[in-house]
């Protein structure tokens, strides 16, 4: 799989893509990830890349030419990328987002900056919205690089094995059971009895069912799109009512 981020700061992106599981992965060839910088696309003396908004208006906006050579250059003579720009506007990424997004030959991120990008640039070319959160980012860096390590960790040996992704937060639609290490005791505090048991099948449904109460607790909305079994379905429903009780 390929990936690119247009940005007005590879440098800060180059960072974060060099370092962890992530790093080694592109080092190793599993993933191509490249930073293009928007700004050798200007084509002015300055390259300058924004300029006043039509209207009026505080701040500056980025124009279009640059962001769109910058992405005619990224391809030639192939199926035209998928494009996204990583906006406030977009819709809210997740792990499904994630394993969708996984199985494109090559997806580029457009990292807005200023007030935005111009809008007849969007119209264009993006093929997508897409938002890290409720909330506002100086620019798209860091919430493309969320999304380009979301992906990165579910393409196949990135890590050493599948359910190093298969059992975390968000994958199955239920937040990840609690994890525990030596020692057995700390601060008087004991690891649960069953996870020192070395029965695998007692293991796992502990697990599954701490999965279930915690994802309840805290994320009952997307309750309804995990994936259960009859016993954890009467597992949930006896929980939440000894929960009001």
């Amino acid at each position: 799989m390929k990936i690119d981020i247009m940005t007005l700061f590879p440098e800060m992106c180059e960072t974060v893509l060099d370092t962890s599981i992530i790093g080694r992965a592109r080092k190793a060839g599993k993933v191509e990830l490249s930073c293009v910088n928007i700004r050798d696309f200007a084509n002015n003396k300055h390259n300058k890349v924004d300029d006043a908004p039509f209207g009026g208006g505080m701040g500056m906006v980025m124009a279009a030419e640059p962001i769109y050579n910058c992405f005619n250059s990224l391809f030639d003579g192939e199926t035209k990328p998928y494009l996204i720009y990583m906006s406030p506007k977009g819709t809210t990424f997740n792990q499904n987002k994630a394993v969708e997004l996984s199985k494109k030959e090559h997806v580029v991120f457009l990292c807005g900056h200023y007030e935005g990008i111009d809008q007849r640039v969007i119209d264009e070319i993006v093929d997508e919205e897409i938002s890290i959160g409720d909330y506002v980012l100086t620019g798209g860096e860091m919430p493309a690089l969320v999304c380009a390590d979301a992906i990165c960790r579910i393409l196949p040996g990135v890590l050493s094995d599948e359910v190093c992704f298969t059992e975390e937060s968000h994958f199955a639609g239920l937040l990840e059971y609690p994890q525990y290490t030596r020692p057995a005791i700390w601060n008087d505090r004991e690891v649960p009895s069953v996870l020192l048991s070395g029965n695998h099948a007692e293991i796992a449904k502990w697990r599954k069912e701490k999965a279930i109460e915690i994802t309840y607790n805290r994320r009952p909305d997307i309750l309804e799109n995990a994936v259960l079994d009859k016993k954890e379905k009467k597992f949930l429903e006896n929980y939440i009512k000894s929960k009001s009780e």
